[in-house]
């Protein structure tokens, strides 16, 4: 592969590291819906979401339902785990989005890692960034309304993937939330009449960012917070 990918994770990468990951990096074009690994799957890749594509965490719960406990985008990273043991899918993970996914092979990987203590350095610091976001994800379902939960993840699919249309049907809310769709519909169809949100097919459209912002909880800002302080860090330790 040549140049850098719309993957801020590789971007941020100094060259020689980007160049021990670059040839084996394969770009795979995958659709919403595309099941990369069930619960209790041997991992044997990491996938880098590029531009648009997004990537959710499902976790099962009772009722044959699944709870959505954390979204990967261009930002980072699926596949990696803090050490070299085994890696086992605790979650079904599931493409939310479709777009380019690069799949890196586990093994050439942890070679990368080992030939640069930077390069594992980064992907350890991202593992503690997962880490907070699965923490804060669990506190925000315990503490935090339907609606404000609704507002947070809608938030946080649009900063990942730009833009205030957002390829979201009632029916994957739901899924993000861990409750029925017609409860999901109730949430979206209150914050329309409110002209915060406006639906077409297969998408919602976001009318007013302040006022949506207004409804979601805070625990999206918490997590932000702590990856700019987990890359200020970084970039201490390297200069």
């Amino acid at each position: 592969m040549t140049g850098r990918p719309q993957n801020d994770l590789l971007r941020q990468l100094p060259p020689q590291d980007f160049e021990l990951l670059a040839p084996h990096l394969q770009p795979v074009e995958v659709e919403a819906s595309h099941i990369l690994h069930h619960a209790g799957d041997g991992v044997a890749a990491v996938h880098f979401p590029c531009g648009p594509a997004l990537v959710s965490f499902a976790v099962p719960v009772e009722d044959d339902r699944e709870v959505e406990s954390l979204l990967v985008g261009r930002e980072g990273a699926v596949g990696i785990a803090p050490g070299r043991t085994v890696s086992i899918a605790y979650s079904r993970i599931v493409v939310k989005l479709g777009g380019t996914l690069l799949r890196l092979p586990l093994r050439a990987f942890e070679q990368a890692q080992q030939r640069s203590p930077t390069l594992h350095e980064v992907f350890s610091r991202y593992a503690d960034c997962q880490f907070a976001q699965l923490l804060q994800a669990a506190a925000c379902n315990a503490a935090h309304s339907i609606e404000q939960r609704a507002a947070k993840w809608i938030i946080s699919a649009q900063e990942h993937i730009g833009g205030a249309e957002i390829p979201l049907t009632h029916e994957q809310l739901a899924g993000m939330l861990g409750v029925s769709r017609s409860y999901a519909s109730r949430v979206i169809q209150m914050l329309k009449a409110r002209r915060i949100l406006a639906t077409r097919r297969g998408a919602i459209l976001i009318l007013d960012a302040s006022a949506l912002e207004a409804r979601a909880c805070c625990c999206k800002n918490w997590v932000n917070k702590y990856f700019d302080e987990v890359r200020g860090a970084a970039a201490t330790a390297e200069g």
